[in-house]
């Protein structure tokens, strides 16, 4: 069959709570993170549009309002998505169940986290899927120094996944980040009512246990996983001085930004229609959209959350800050009606 009549089919993971990230999350979702004036989830949505996938979006935590952010960028750039609202936070295979009547008609299936950051190569990973005949293929790092917990043989095949290996050789540990492709077959052996919700226990490793073949895919493209404010301000950084290609910039700053004269802006975002007053410097720091920054302020590797006024002659240094009505996250102190996060 030619890849021109081939029907392909992904699902965006958009349900989960993030709970790393709050007190950001508690009023922003992860997948609206804005990242270099565009929503992260846009950005993986948008790759999957070029590369000729039918997408759908499952939804949970702040549901209406990734679906309102979401829907309004698919509209201006003519795309059609679904959504499917959760009545419960399903996991990963549960929500491949639930979309299940989407998806089974492709013949190949994408799957892919929607707040992680990265150029995903979907058209690579396609091709590897289909010359190769997995059942699965599972983009992971290509030059993990830690590792993670999928074991990858020097043929490429998946032997392992968390505590389950299989075969006589052992494969050198690698980190999974994010993007499935199944085949239909995989798809369809999936039960009405699986054991686990979580994928790699209730299919991945029952897969590999019967002899199934899992690919590893390794992807070469810078990859964030924005789970905790420290990796989304790294991320964000790394996109900035690249906006995902090689390029590099000293900074990003988008549509609608002020900065007044004297203020030193290096190695930062600056979302669309933040202010940043005189005398003011920001390093390796993140200002996300509608924020004053007062004059004299200092910022050092931080996160200044959506429409804060920061104080004149402030510092900040090392510290997410978000409104005292988002409630606290882990280390947060409060003051002057601001609530301070260590990253």
């Amino acid at each position: 069959m030619r890849d021109a009549v081939r029907r392909m089919r992904a699902l965006v993971l958009c349900a989960g709570r993030g709970e790393r990230l709050r007190p950001l999350t508690a009023a922003l979702a992860k997948p609206l993170l804005p990242v270099a004036g565009r929503a992260v989830a846009w950005r993986t949505i948008d790759l999957l549009h070029r590369a000729g996938c039918e997408t759908a979006v499952n939804l949970f935590h702040l549901g209406d309002t990734v679906r309102r952010g979401l829907e309004s960028e698919a509209g201006a750039r003519g795309i059609e998505l679904r959504f499917e609202v959760e009545p419960e936070l399903l996991g990963t295979l549960g929500a491949v169940v639930n979309l299940q009547d989407f998806l089974a008609d492709a013949d190949d299936i994408v799957v892919v986290n929607g707040d992680s950051l990265c150029r995903w190569p979907i058209r690579e990973a396609l091709d590897r899927h289909r010359r190769s005949g997995a059942d699965v293929t599972l983009q992971v790092g290509w030059n993990d120094r830690v590792g993670g917990g999928v074991e990858v043989d020097p043929r490429g095949l998946v032997v392992g996944l968390r505590d389950v290996q299989v075969g006589p050789v052992r494969g050198r540990k690698r980190t999974f980040q994010g993007l499935h492709v199944l085949s239909r077959r995989a798809v369809e052996q999936i039960s009405p009512r699986p054991s686990s919700n979580d994928i790699v226990e209730g299919l991945y490793q029952p897969l590999l246990r019967s002899g199934g073949r899992i690919v590893g895919f390794r992807c070469r493209r810078p990859w964030h996983d924005l789970g905790t404010p420290r990796r989304y301000l790294e991320g964000a950084l790394d996109w900035g001085r690249t906006a995902g290609s090689r390029k590099r910039r000293r900074r990003f700053i988008a549509s609608g930004v002020t900065v007044a004269p004297g203020a030193t802006v290096e190695h930062s975002v600056l979302e669309t229609g933040a202010r940043v007053g005189e005398d003011v410097v920001v390093e390796r720091s993140l200002v996300m959209p509608g924020t004053l920054i007062g004059s004299g302020a200092q910022l050092l590797e931080a996160i200044v959350a959506p429409g804060i006024r920061v104080p004149d002659g402030a510092r900040i240094d090392g510290q997410l800050v978000t409104p005292v009505d988002w409630g606290l996250g882990a280390g947060s102190r409060e003051r002057d009606g601001l609530v301070f996060t260590p990253l």
